[in-house]
């Protein structure tokens, strides 16, 4: 199947699966917490950096690999863990794997996945996956969660730990947003039934209401401390804001930091995360490599964050976009368009590599620096 004609960038894909998403995954995906401030601030404060290409550079090849725990990847753009993702197409997360194989994108799955981590896992075979973990009150059932994920061949797990509780988002409290009733939290269908809080008038609710119910906000670091000791898979931080915290994730065994702050969906009037990428950048030394996410739509934003420190960068939304309009065809596409648009970046900037956008003095500047001129 080829993808669909006439949508060239992420924002025409965002445009198409908006018109045809129903109201409540539509605003389920899009929508950020409360006044949704944060959320527009993430896709805005790119336009905040100028890129200051360089001349009579040899533009003839462009390479995009990165290497990161001990592995190298064919190109720095990720696909971030989304929830519900068979509420975009019926597919859901198979599609989605297959895109990701098909662009050679590295994956996270997400623990509210409507499909099994196995499943997803199978699905990817050999292709590099990662397994996204909220912590729950229930330890052991946290703990189980990630005994599955050692088991299904998940190369890391990624430790979400920006959402004490849910968000206030605003949009999915008027719509009284529910998992359709055909759908499940695939990674939690054998719970006792009699552990739910059956408050809702159907079995999919009832679920959303206990999992939700149970993410653990008594969570610390001495939490990160024991799971960085014993699991086998290395951990990554997802939700990292300030320097101070990446620097104590280090002390604690982490192997990598995604700064991020869940897509403007958790606190609101936070600051955007390309902001904050060289602060933390600058705080861990190189001792971890740093991925960010949020806001990110086009080839310029990734080329801007990489010259911020970046290691690579997760995208969410627009993989979702895709995943609605043509499934893994359309997650393929999405990322497609986003390779492509980062090596023409590249290559007209005068960059060769991703090493060399790294080592390339002041060639992202916030806008402020002209004002030094």
């Amino acid at each position: 199947m080829a993808a669909p004609s006439g949508l060239l960038t992420v924002s025409d894909y965002e445009r198409a699966a908006t018109a045809l998403l129903p109201v409540h995954p539509r605003d389920y995906y899009n929508g950020g917490s409360e006044d949704e401030v944060t959320l527009r601030e993430n896709k805005r404060a790119f336009e905040d950096y100028t890129i200051r290409p360089f001349c009579l550079r040899d533009a003839s090849s462009c390479s995009l690999s990165i290497s990161f725990l001990s592995s190298s990847l064919s190109h720095p753009i990720a696909i971030a863990p989304t929830a519900f993702q068979k509420m975009a197409h019926p597919h859901g997360e198979l599609a989605t794997v297959r895109g990701a194989k098909a662009s050679k994108s590295l994956m996270v799955a997400s623990s509210f996945a409507t499909t099994t981590l196995e499943e997803i896992k199978r699905e990817a075979g050999s292709h590099p996956m990662w397994f996204q973990l909220y912590v729950y009150k229930d330890r052991a059932l946290s703990q189980s969660i990630v005994r599955r994920a050692e088991a299904a061949g998940f190369s890391a797990i990624v430790l979400t730990v920006d959402t004490p509780m849910l968000g206030r988002r605003l949009a999915d409290i008027r719509n009284g947003f529910q998992l359709p009733s055909h759908l499940k939290f695939a990674n939690f269908a054998n719970l006792p039934q009699a552990k739910m809080q059956a408050t809702a008038s159907n079995e999919a609710n009832a679920f959303m209401n206990y999992v939700s119910g149970q993410i653990d906000d008594s969570l610390t670091w001495g939490f990160l401390r024991d799971l960085t000791k014993s699991t086998s898979l290395p951990v990554i931080v997802k939700g990292v804001m300030r320097a101070e915290d990446a620097v104590e994730a280090v002390r604690s065994g982490v192997k990598g930091i995604i700064v991020s702050n869940h897509g403007g969906r958790q606190i609101d009037s936070g600051p955007a995360t390309i902001h904050i990428l060289r602060e933390i950048v600058e705080a861990v030394q190189g001792r971890v490599p740093v991925w960010v996410d949020g806001g990110i739509r086009n080839g310029r934003d990734i080329f801007k964050a990489l010259a911020l420190g970046a290691t690579g960068v997760f995208v969410g939304r627009p993989v979702l976009w895709g995943l609605t309009v043509a499934g893994e065809v359309g997650v393929t596409h999405v990322m497609e368009i986003l390779k492509r648009e980062l090596e023409h970046t590249m290559r007209l900037a005068g960059c060769s590599s991703i090493e060399s956008i790294r080592a390339a003095k002041d060639i992202v500047v916030h806008k402020s620096f002209f004002a030094r001129l």
